[in-house]
């Protein structure tokens, strides 16, 4: 299985690591760098399968340090502009690119 990064541009959004292989039920966390002059945004992930689909997983808001959705969460940094996408329980369907995008 091998969940894949991709990258994207909002107001300055960096993402970490291209590609990781991991064993199905295991966890991995994948992150993303993002620079903003706002103090109230939304940060959201997304997985762009194989066969183009793109997919919505979780959203964040920059009033809350975490979400979490079924096996996703995140773990917000504000002051740091940092936040994680943790995947728990990974499934063979969780093989894509995963990104993240800022609304602000």
């Amino acid at each position: 299985m091998v969940p894949n990064m991709g990258s994207t541009v909002a107001q300055r959004v960096t993402q970490g690591r291209t590609a990781t292989s991991m064993q199905e039920g295991a966890t991995v966390t994948l992150d993303c760098v993002y620079e903003t002059s706002w103090s109230a945004y939304y940060i959201f992930w997304y997985k762009h399968l194989p066969n183009g689909e793109i997919v919505f997983l979780i959203r964040q808001d920059s009033y809350s340090p975490i979400a979490k959705n079924g096996r996703y969460s995140t773990n917000l940094q504000k002051a740091a502009k940092f936040i994680t996408l943790t995947i728990s329980s990974l499934r063979l369907e969780d093989s894509a690119k995963y990104f993240c995008a800022l609304y602000e």
